[in-house]
């Protein structure tokens, strides 16, 4: 079975329908497709409604599971779909620092030129653990997380001298 008839499948087990090949890029499903999928869905009852939340959580997941472009997912998260009483249950944190991780160490790679993964988690940690690297916003609202940094005096950060090393040294573990 090629990838994209194990595509098929899996879409037509979980929606009732496949996307064509112009839908998708290789593996991914583009994410215009479960948008035109979830406004189609008529909520009548329980199996639809289901199917329009898989839809969400699909176009959700490309925060969590996004691809290099933005514009699509992997199909290889669907079969988390299938036990929709079951997703609840899922340690999706855990999942998405495996993704994180991985997508760190492709992007270790000479060849590699762009990386994926949950990059706005990466972010807020980077922002957390290196305050000199957070925005100074006059809108605080923007990124709640950076209205730690509202009030933060830029004349009087001393630390910016320091090296990567050090940083390392003085984590704190929590």
């Amino acid at each position: 079975m090629s990838s994209f008839e194990a595509l098929e499948t899996e879409c037509l087990h979980q929606f009732r329908v496949a996307p064509r090949k112009t839908d998708c890029r290789g593996s991914f499903i583009k994410l215009m497709w479960f948008r035109s999928l979830k406004d189609r869905i008529v909520l009548t009852d329980d199996v639809h409604i289901q199917m329009y939340v898989k839809c969400h959580i699909m176009l959700f997941g490309t925060i969590l599971f996004g691809d290099k472009s933005g514009a699509t997912v992997h199909w290889k998260f669907l079969p988390l779909l299938r036990n929709f009483a079951g997703i609840i249950q899922f340690s999706w944190g855990s999942t998405c620092l495996v993704h994180l991780y991985r997508s760190l160490c492709r992007v270790t790679c000479v060849d590699c030129k762009e990386m994926d993964g949950p990059l706005t988690l990466l972010l807020t940690w980077a922002w957390i653990r290196l305050p000199f690297l957070a925005p100074i916003s006059d809108n605080p609202r923007v990124f709640s997380i950076a209205n730690r940094w509202r009030n933060w005096d830029r004349e009087n950060y001393a630390y910016r001298y320091n090296s990567f090393a050090h940083y390392r040294s003085q984590e704190v573990v929590g």
